[in-house]
């Protein structure tokens, strides 16, 4: 068991801020995601000058599995490595929010992988309508509001360290 920190629930975003990160995130992979196919499909028709879905319907007429499963990867992909590599989402780099573990380190990477797959629990996103929601509590993290912490965590430091001398 993890380290508990007061700190870190304290500075825990609220839950408007919580609500903007799901509804924008949700924007960008669409996004994001849309812009890879059409950027995929571009190509494809550049090399093989015909449209891929007409050559994806002629041979296999499971093109929605495909594409359900492309976007499975995507979305994935986007919250594990954006969230294990820079702590945040671009919704959190909008709303001034990070994750962080409850022991107030970085994730590891196991906690982000949970994290990621416990937002495919069906109501994962009412579960925060109670205190924390399922993939923080899963996953032993949570969202922070970013400037408030750092500057209370840089506080704390530099009261604990009033008086201690360097010696070279």
């Amino acid at each position: 068991m993890r380290k508990y920190l007061k700190i870190v629930d304290i500075h825990r975003a609220t839950k408007s801020q919580r609500f903007a990160n799901t509804f924008l995130d949700g924007i960008f992979v669409q996004f994001a995601y849309y812009a890879m196919i059409f950027i995929f499909s571009l190509i494809y028709a550049i090399i093989y000058g015909k449209s891929i879905t007409d050559d994806l319907l002629e041979n296999d007429s499971s093109l929605s599995f495909y594409s359900m499963l492309i976007y499975f990867v995507f979305y994935l992909g986007y919250f594990i490595l954006m969230e294990y590599y820079f702590g945040k989402t671009l919704a959190k780099f909008i709303t001034g929010t990070s994750v962080i573990s409850i022991d107030g380190n970085k994730p590891t990477i196991g906690q982000i992988i949970g994290r990621t797959f416990s937002r495919l629990v069906p109501f994962d996103a009412l579960s925060f309508l109670g205190e924390n929601g399922w993939h923080d509590s899963w996953s032993d993290t949570r969202v922070i509001h970013t400037k408030n912490y750092e500057t209370e965590r840089q506080a704390k430091s530099e009261i604990e360290s009033i008086g201690t001398k360097e010696i070279a």
